[in-house]
């Protein structure tokens, strides 16, 4: 549709987290940084952030860092009862869950053993964790990190969520699993300079040779999203696809005004 009409080539403002879009502001940079480092030590680690803020695209970079060093077991629905995850996590090393839980937590440490063997320590990311449905589970993860040798963890564990997965976590109930916790970051929104490095980022990485939106269009857009960047993603595509339909070539703030009252977000300029 609009691709074409600006010179894209691909889908700028996409849903889909693909880490080839990843801005990385230096938030983000540092974050990824800090994931990899918890990544390389076998720790457990905590990411968090607002909706829309850009965790997920983080733990699927994450995931093309690693590549196929080690076994990546990424969770993306963890409504899961203790058995649960540790059957899933056995899925994810592609082994056949035993039945009983003893027999499954042997079944782990023999394939983490092999896996350090091969120098190969596997990696599980656990995404939208604040939706963990209980503290047993929690304390699942926490026994997790007992697979270990006298001198290192045998594998790691990144836990990624929202900003009341960290609430959560402060609670005295869960200070054994807190301890247990290496690396912890959370992100913020964008900047306004920010905002703009990462629409004529994802410009660029989308074939773009000339950036549709004003200057006054991006601060619009900084000021709509508070820097968020799904929201970002979301008044971009719409003003494209309405700048297409009128074959408008340049974006100013009305039209961004109009994608705000479409997706009932606040605007400067009604």
């Amino acid at each position: 549709m609009f691709e074409e009409f600006f010179g894209f080539t691909a889908k700028p403002f996409g849903k889909t987290p693909d880490p080839s879009f990843l801005y990385e502001s230096r938030q983000h940079r540092e974050a990824l940084a800090r994931l990899e480092y918890s990544v390389d030590e076998k720790e457990l680690a905590l990411l968090t952030g607002d909706i829309g803020s850009g965790k997920t695209t983080l733990s699927r970079a994450l995931i093309d860092r690693v590549g196929d060093t080690r076994p990546v077991v990424l969770l993306v629905n963890p409504r899961l009862t203790p058995m649960q995850l540790l059957r899933a996590i056995a899925k994810g090393l592609e082994l056949e869950p035993a039945r009983h839980r003893h027999d499954l937590l042997d079944q782990l440490h023999t394939k983490l053993y092999a896996l350090y063997e091969e120098k190969r320590e596997p990696v599980v990311i656990i995404d939208e964790a604040q939706l963990l449905p209980s503290k047993a589970t929690f304390d699942e993860i926490r026994l997790l990190t007992n697979f270990q040798l006298d001198h290192q963890n045998l594998l790691s564990v990144v836990l990624v969520g929202q900003p009341e997965l960290a609430d959560r976590l402060e609670r005295d109930a869960y200070e054994p699993l807190r301890q247990r916790i290496g690396m912890r970051y959370s992100l913020g929104p964008l900047s306004l300079e920010e905002t703009v490095e990462y629409i004529e980022h994802r410009i660029r990485v989308a074939g773009g040779g000339r950036n549709p939106f004003s200057a006054t269009a991006m601060e619009e857009i900084h000021t709509v999203s508070r820097g968020v960047p799904r929201l970002i993603n979301t008044l971009c595509t719409t003003a494209l696809l309405d700048a297409f339909g009128e074959d408008a070539e340049t974006i100013e703030p009305p039209r961004i005004a109009s994608a705000a009252r479409e997706h009932r977000m606040e605007s400067a300029h009604g």
